[in-house]
C-alpha cells in the first residue's frame, strides 16, 4: 500500500516549492504543475553544479600555478613532484594564491622544488 501524505505535509511541501518558484516568470511562478517542474529543475541544476564548482576552481588553480611555474623554467608536473619531494605540503588553492598575489615566494618555491629534483636525481 502507497504511503499517503498527511494534508500538512503536502502543504508545507506546496508553500516550499511555491515560495522558490517566486522569481519565475508567468505561470512559472503561479501554477503548481510548471511552478513544481521549474523548481525541480532549479534545484536538479544546483545540485549538479555544486559538484562542477569545485571542478573549475580545481583546473583554474592548476592553470594558473602552470603559468608561474614556467615563468620560473619548469612545468607544472615538475613544479607538483619536486614540491612533493621537498616535503612542502600547500595545496593548489594556496599555491594560486601564491602565484597571482606574491611572486617573490612562488620563486622560493620554484627553487626549492628545483633543487629537491636535482637532489632526487
Amino acid at each position: 500500500m502507497p504511503r499517503v501524505r498527511s494534508n500538512v505535509a503536502r502543504l508545507k511541501r506546496k508553500k516550499q516549492v511555491m515560495k522558490a518558484a517566486r522569481g519565475a516568470f508567468g505561470a512559472r511562478s503561479k501554477l503548481w504543475k510548471s511552478a513544481k517542474e521549474n523548481v525541480e529543475r532549479g534545484w536538479k541544476y544546483a545540485y549538479r553544479d555544486r559538484k562542477n564548482k569545485k571542478r573549475e576552481f580545481r583546473k583554474l588553480w592548476i592553470v594558473r600555478i602552470n603559468a608561474a611555474a614556467h615563468i620560473h623554467d619548469m612545468s607544472y608536473s615538475t613544479f607538483i613532484n619536486g614540491l612533493g619531494k621537498a616535503g612542502i605540503e600547500i595545496d593548489r588553492k594556496v599555491l594560486a594564491d601564491i602565484a597571482v598575489r606574491d611572486a617573490a615566494a612562488f620563486g622560493v618555491l620554484a627553487e626549492q622544488a628545483r633543487k629537491a629534483l636535482s637532489a632526487a636525481a
